[in-house]
């Protein structure tokens, strides 16, 4: 594996795969599976499924930032914990938190295999603000 798992990890979120796709290839192994706990409810989501869903953000969204609070990781799998900003087609000129995510990746061939994440929107709580936390290389 050319990159740490951390690097991976990492790399998917702070991606640009809400344009272009295609990146997931980069990150995702190709049988990957998603467990996701949303305030929405739960999914189970296939590569074709994140793919078609990264496809659908990219209509809605001008730019999609991650700040990233926390990022472990040990043998196999890797924990991160961010709040993605956006900014949106109909309001570009403002960058809003919209969800705070905690995920859990299994590694497989050198790429992202299993994954398990939890997520709810963002909130401007101040101690739930990430400014003051920021994580260490």
């Amino acid at each position: 594996m050319s990159k740490s798992a951390k690097d991976l990890v990492r790399g998917l979120y702070e991606s640009d795969f809400f344009n272009d796709s295609s990146v997931l290839k980069k990150y995702l192994h190709k049988d990957a599976e998603l467990y996701w706990n949303a305030s929405t409810g739960f999914s189970k989501m296939t590569y074709k499924d994140i793919s078609d869903m990264s496809s659908e953000m990219g209509k809605s969204f001008v730019s999609l930032r991650s700040s990233i609070t926390h990022l472990m990781a040990e043998d196999n799998q890797v924990s991160i914990r961010l709040t993605y900003y956006i900014r949106t087609v109909e309001n570009p000129e403002e960058e809003v938190g919209i969800i705070h995510f905690m995920a859990i990746w299994e590694l497989k061939d050198g790429l992202l295999y299993k994954g398990y994440q939890i997520s709810q929107p963002s909130d401007q709580d101040p101690q739930n603000l990430d400014a003051h936390i920021r994580i260490k290389s």
